[in-house]
Formats: C-alpha cells, structure tokens, sequence
C-alpha cells in the first residue's frame, strides 16, 4: 500500500438528502448548511476535521436546496494558488448518463465517482454532514495502512439503548468486522454483537452496562476497492456496500472514544447545540490545536447591556438589551429588546442587518422590526435566521406536544421552531 501523502488522499462529504427530519430548518437549505453553535453551519465540522488532519482535497455531495450551502463553501474555503486545496460541491444533475436524484450514499459517490477517479488520489475518507465530533484522520489512515485494509469504517462505543438505532459492528481480536447490523431489535441479536471482556478491558470500559460498536458513518477506502465495491446499483453504504465487503474484503474498525453525535434530528440537534452552553462541554469549540473553522465575518463585538446570562454562548454582532438569558445560543447579529426572557432556546441571527429605511418601514407595513421584540418570553425554541418577532410574544415549553404545524411556526419533538424568515405578530401565544 501506498504511503499517505497531502496529495493522495481525498475527502467526500455526503450532504444527505432532503433532510425531512431537520424540517423545517431544511426548508429552504441544504442540511449541511444549518447553522449551529452560533456562528457555524453543519458541514464546517467535517471540513474543519479534513483540515486540521491535513486534508485538503474536499467534495461535497448535496442535491437539495444548495445555493446557500454554496455560497458559504466558496468564502469560506479559499486555498492559495500555490496549493492543490479545494473545497467543492458536487449537486445531483441531469446528465447523459442519468436523470435521477441520488438514491443513497452509496449511490451518492457513484454518480460521482469518474471525479475521484480521474486524479491520483489513493485513499478517499467519506463522511457524514450531519455529525458533530473531532476526529484526527491521520489515525485512522496509519491504522488502515497498518492493518492493511480494503476498507476501515470509524466505530464508537455506545451503550445498549442506543444500539437499535445505528449500524452495529462485530469484530475480532484484530478489530477486524465479521458482522455488521443494522439497527438491530432484537434481544437475541443484541446479545450476540455486545462487546466482550477482552475489548471492554482493552478500552477500558468499566460501566457494567451492555455496550456494542456503532458504525459513525465514517469510511476509508482503498482507490480500487471503491471502484469494485460500487460495481452494483446497491443504494447505501451501511445498509447494503459494508455488509457485503465484510464478507470478501479485509474490513477493519477504527475505534473511536472521543465526543460524537449524530444531528440529523430536530431533538439531537437542539440537544446538541445547547450543550455547548454547558462549562465543560464533551464537545470543546476552545481546542487551539483543532479549530473549526467557518466564513470570516468581520462583526464588531456584540453589545450587552444590563443583561442577566447563565449558561449561554454570544456570537458576534448582537445587540442585547435588559434581557434574562439562561441556556440559550444567540447567532450572529441577533438583536434582542428589553425586558425579554429566553430559557432554553437557540436564536440563529441575522444573515445581514436592516437598513434604517427598512428598520422605520418594516412597522409601517404591520411587520415587526427583525429582531425579538420587547417583553418577548421564550422557552425551548429554535428560531431560525431573519425572523420578525413582535412585542410581548410568548413562546412555551410543548415538551409531551404531538408535532404540529401552525401559520408561522412547527412543533417537533415538544420544540418550537419559528422557521427562516418567518414573522410572528405582536402579542401571539405558542
């Protein structure tokens, strides 16, 4: 096997599909490009991953709603002409070939595969775009070489409860895959994939709960082991490509103990998100040595002015007035008016700020000024970018609430979320 070089290794993110179970933060954009922790989208965290491993060489797949996804990829991810980096998209597209949208991962990099093919690459790392972890993929390449790998799939630890919803991996001493599940129900097929002694021991798991090896959705693949692997019309890697590799290819696991969490639901992306206000978050935004990186704004400082703040984290460029904020994420440019209460909440900003002709008009025409309006209380919400909200809005926990779509507003998971451009009237109750 070739040894890994800067040049012959290349990342391909998976922008997944229409995201219907992040609507309607997926309504009018591609899933990696949902804003998080303030100042972030979704697929700045695999980039920053290829980076900081020195990775350079990155496609991205999408196929829905891609245009702000574009946009903020190309001022984003600039590399000097002296380097071969790149960071690209690659949308589903008609051509003479075919007419159809992907039908999965897999099929996802077959419609694509004569790109990655063409160049030199060696080794090509495919990731999720939906997945907040830290990962050095440098490790995971020594450890392909090493064992001397067709494929090696990334795997976490994760306790029982967890297991039916995730691809469940078996291996060997050698860490070597001889089974692999997909979100396995049964009891009997549970007991049969939880890890041994040994493996506990060797990852020094000492919880006497059941735990097993859940696939992160993270792939290496030998250049013409991919090739072979999707000579089919097989749709997905997890469900169809892994688990008929393991039975003719050398498979290994990479084991991985660190932070990761699948954000491909309202619920967990909520979740995640606000536990990042925490003040030793799993998941450290601070690591000097491994930053994630994102479009460079250029926003003065936020303003805050006699405020009351626990736990919360303030991106750049808001404007915080006499406000109480408690567990709470505001985005960039978030404006928030007196005497208002956020609990719980995540308030993704502002793309841009009004001008002073909008700011006098927006009233003039019954539409809130973009921003929370005064005496505004609200719990457990997303509000997404853009929003008008008026004065003396209440917003409530609908925690044990069927999911629901009201006139300018969802309900998922007993959240509220307010969607991108929305406008809520003066006085509305949620």
């Amino acid at each position: 096997m070739k040894a890994v070089t800067p040049n012959n290794v290349l990342g391909v993110i998976l922008g997944g599909g229409e995201g219907k179970r992040l609507f309607p933060l997926t309504k009018e954009r591609a899933k990696p490009a949902v804003p998080i922790a303030g100042k972030y989208r979704l697929v700045d965290i695999p980039i920053s991953n290829c980076i900081n491993s020195h990775i350079r060489l990155v496609y991205v797949l999408t196929q829905f709603n891609s245009a702000s996804l574009h946009r903020h990829i190309h001022e984003s991810y600039s590399f000097d002409r002296f380097s071969r980096g790149f960071v690209e998209i690659l949308a589903a597209r008609q051509t003479t070939g075919g007419a159809h949208w992907y039908q999965g991962t897999a099929d996802a990099v077959r419609q694509n595969l004569h790109y990655f093919l063409k160049e030199d690459y060696e080794y090509i790392v495919i990731l999720s775009g939906d997945q907040l972890y830290r990962l050095d993929f440098g490790r995971v390449l020594q450890q392909h070489l090493e064992t001397h790998a067709d494929i090696t799939v990334a795997a976490i630890p994760v306790k029982r409860h967890r297991a039916s919803s995730l691809g469940i991996l078996q291996v060997n001493e050698e860490k070597r895959i001889v089974r692999f599940v997909e979100k396995p129900k049964e009891d009997k097929t549970l007991d049969e994939l939880k890890l041994g002694d040994p493996l506990l021991s060797q990852l020094r798991i000492t919880s006497s709960e059941d735990h097993m090896l859940a696939s992160m959705g993270i792939y290496v693949f030998n250049r013409e082991i991919l090739r072979k692997a999707l000579d089919n019309d097989k749709p997905d890697f997890g469900k169809h490509v892994i688990p008929d590799a393991i039975r003719r290819r050398r498979v290994f696991a990479y084991i991985f103990q660190g932070y990761w969490e699948d954000v491909g639901t309202i619920k967990s992306f909520f979740e995640a998100n606000l536990a990042l206000c925490s003040s030793k978050p799993s998941f450290n935004l601070f690591d000097r040595n491994a930053p994630i990186y994102t479009h460079a704004r250029f926003l003065p400082a936020s303003k805050i002015m006699e405020c009351q703040i626990r736990n919360a984290m303030i991106a750049e460029g808001c404007i915080i007035y006499k406000t109480q904020i408690e567990n709470s994420i505001l985005g960039v440019r978030s404006f928030i008016s007196a005497e208002c209460e956020l609990r719980d909440t995540i308030i993704m900003g502002c793309d841009f700020y009004e001008s002073q002709h909008q700011v006098f008009e927006d009233p003039a025409m019954g539409i809130p000024h973009m921003s929370i309006g005064r005496g505004c209380k609200i719990q457990r919400a997303i509000i997404d970018k853009n929003v008008h909200i008026g004065d003396s809005v209440l917003i409530t926990d609908k925690t044990g609430c069927a999911d629901f779509d009201g006139p300018n507003y969802h309900i998922r998971d007993g959240i509220v979320i307010i969607p991108k451009n929305g406008v809520i009237a003066s006085g509305t109750r949620i």
